[in-house]
């Protein structure tokens, strides 16, 4: 079993930056790929970041690519999301999330075993 608790999620004007933590706990951290989910009010949980066990590969949705950026520290078994030129588009709960299934992060968030509990993230414009 892996916990995951994320932090750092708070009200941000257009324009700020926030930065989101993810702490894991139980099972090997490194071992699995990391990702960041979204959901807004009334949408799907939508993928925003993944990132491989060694750090060496990410991906981004679309909409994020360029203002967001995800990494990890796996001796402190913490995965970041660092967001700038927040929109309001982007206020959503956010989710950390983990996968020993896949290799590469992948959009589907079926292909992730365990989820924390979100942290809010809201965007005034």
């Amino acid at each position: 079993q892996v916990q995951l608790v994320e932090s750092g999620g708070r009200l941000v004007q257009a324009g700020d930056s926030l930065r989101l933590s993810c702490a894991a706990s139980g099972r090997t951290f490194s071992s699995f790929i990391m990702g960041w989910f979204r959901q807004a009010p009334g949408k799907e949980r939508e993928f925003v970041a993944g990132i491989t066990w060694s750090g060496g590969s990410t991906d981004y949705a679309d909409s994020v690519k360029g203002r967001f950026a995800i990494s990890r520290d796996n001796a402190k078994s913490t995965v970041y999301l660092q967001m700038n030129r927040l929109k309001p588009e982007d206020t959503a709960v956010y989710y950390c999330a983990a996968s020993a299934r896949i290799r590469i992060p992948d959009y589907r968030r079926l292909l992730y075993d365990y989820w924390g509990q979100g942290t809010q993230v809201t965007v005034s414009s």
